[in-house]
């Protein structure tokens, strides 16, 4: 298209003839890209609204102080109601119970959403509802507004690993990937519990053909290959758009917060950070022997324990945890190591000077932070899709280390000795200075990839285009 250039004026005189409508999915790792993305909407002048709970909605906000206020100007927050869900006793104990909290209330939010949808539709030309298809039973009634239309936002799954895990089973089509690396890749059985997919059945057997249109939070640069997302609209008449990574630049302020002070005083490349997503849980002994491992490796971490999710806005929800470690552990960081239990702020910790590496589960944020950054990663897959992320940051782009074997059982106890070979091995080695630079130099390459005439600027282009046609 000729005139995405003019893009931004042309829709700064749309005034509120087209609305956008985030819906995501009430969990932080979902709200955030879902915030990024309708930062990036709101750039083109367009008016956004983003629907979340109340006490989301304020945490949210809270965290995106390091946005640029512009980011802002168009974005209008919209409280939903909410149905308090008692904590169910019966959870099967692999399932984790802020995720069950987390199903229970989304599913009280159809009549809410409605609601929000029947008056903004009496008052603008077009609806353009973009939402999480983990919110498709909610969203459902977006079909009876003649003046709507809607589209699926995919912010916390790679192409590859939704092509892997989701697509790949039911169309028999080949995994177009190398055969050594085809024998290596992990398999999907026993990384879902029966729980999760069950909710995720759920969902999508309401979506239907309501969507219009799938939005991917990755691209070609990022994964090294267009394969998988060409592959991603296979047997579907929708539109596809790749235009990752939904993250927007932040403001060059520490903004009060202690460990980036504490980062200041580290030397350059030196420091580990080491955090997982919300839905990972460590056993007891697993905590202790990656606190010793840490400590064996003489490097310098950063440890976040700090899990935005963890809050009692859930009737009967008590789901604070207490991280205990062995003897004289905090003790002995003596400024070697710094343990974070309030939330911080991950891209501007990753994008530090003094990081080196990360230690993840890899879930897919955080491996959308961590390739854009330019920081190599220590993938340690817990559950879900983490395994294909992983496989994919360290055995096709090599970019990171993996801290075990990937047909390794994960109910399996990672000892202390292996943390440590892993972490000095990326942080203190010539192999760990070459996955560095491997990372820093993909880094580049996306970043430029989201400047203008750059290959997913072009993408979100066309999607603007699109949706203002």
């Amino acid at each position: 298209m000729d005139n995405t250039e003019n893009i931004p004026n042309l829709k700064k005189q749309l005034g509120d003839e087209v609305v956008v409508v985030m819906v995501p999915f009430q969990t932080q790792s979902h709200l955030d890209p879902f915030l990024q993305f309708a930062c990036l909407i709101s750039s083109y002048g367009l008016s956004v609204h983003y629907l979340s709970l109340p006490t989301y909605n304020h945490d949210t906000k809270t965290r995106a102080t390091a946005l640029n206020p512009s980011d802002f100007a168009n974005i209008h927050f919209h409280d939903l109601q909410m149905t308090p869900t008692p904590l169910d006793p019966h959870i099967p104990s692999e399932v984790p119970k802020h995720f069950h909290l987390f199903w229970n209330v989304t599913m009280h939010l159809r009549h809410s959403i409605t609601s929000f949808l029947r008056d903004i539709s009496s008052k603008s030309r077009r609806i353009v509802m973009i939402y999480d298809c983990l919110m498709s039973y909610n969203v459902q009634d977006i079909s009876s507004f003649d003046n709507a239309e809607s589209y699926i936002f995919n912010p916390v799954i790679s192409a590859f690993g939704m092509y892997c895990d989701h697509i790949f089973p039911h169309v028999g089509l080949p995994i177009p990937i190398e055969q050594q690396l085809l024998q290596k890749l992990p398999s999907s059985e026993g990384w879902y519990c029966d729980e999760i997919m069950r909710i995720s059945s759920f969902q999508v057997q309401y979506i239907g053909n309501s969507s219009a249109g799938d939005i991917h939070n990755t691209s070609q640069v990022m994964e090294g290959t267009n394969a998988f997302i060409d592959l991603l609209g296979i047997g579907q008449d929708k539109k596809q758009w790749a235009i990752g990574p939904v993250l927007r630049p932040t403001k060059k302020e520490k903004n009060g917060f202690p460990c980036l002070d504490w980062l200041d005083k580290q030397p350059p490349k030196s420091v580990l950070y080491v955090s997982y997503d919300m839905l990972t849980s460590f056993s007891d002994e697993q905590i202790k022997e990656l606190a010793m491992g840490l400590e064996l490796s003489k490097q310098k971490f950063i440890w976040l324990l700090y899990d935005p999710d963890n809050t009692d806005i859930y009737l009967g929800a008590d789901l604070k945890r207490k991280f205990e470690f062995h003897a004289g552990f905090e003790e002995r960081l003596d400024g070697v190591g710094l343990l974070v239990r309030d939330w911080a702020p991950q891209t501007e910790i990753l994008a530090h000077s003094s990081i080196g590496g990360f230690l993840s589960a890899c879930d897919w944020t955080s491996c959308v932070e961590t390739i854009t950054i330019g920081v190599p990663i220590i993938a340690w897959a817990t559950h879900s899709d983490h395994p294909k992320n992983g496989f994919l940051l360290t055995e096709i782009l090599k970019i990171g280390l993996i801290i075990r074997e990937w047909d390794q059982k994960r109910e399996e106890v990672v000892t202390a000795s292996t943390i440590d070979n892993v972490v000095r091995k990326l942080m203190a080695s010539e192999e760990g200075d070459e996955v560095r630079k491997r990372a820093k130099e993909l880094g580049e390459a996306v970043r430029q990839s989201t400047e203008k005439r750059g290959a997913s600027r072009m993408e979100l282009d066309y999607f603007i285009a699109h949706i203002t046609r």
